[in-house]
């Protein structure tokens, strides 16, 4: 597996964790508020084959407050 595939595995795998912890009884919410985007930011780019060709993140329909 190529280091890029491997960390964004990690990085998924690791905010999977995060997303359990979040709903057990006595879990540190200041924790999870502080660590759960620190994770979503390092998200790498996803590996080639995650999302179909063509797929654009960006495309979809303008909400209220988009500029367009």
């Amino acid at each position: 597996m190529c280091p890029h595939s491997e960390d964004f595995r990690r990085t998924v795998a690791l905010l999977g964790d995060l997303a359990l912890y979040a709903h057990t009884i006595g879990a540190d919410q200041d924790f999870v508020d502080a660590i759960g985007p620190c994770l979503a930011v390092s998200l790498p780019e996803p590996p080639p084959g995650i999302f179909p060709p063509g797929y654009g993140p960006t495309d979809g329909p303008q909400y209220p407050g988009q500029e367009g």
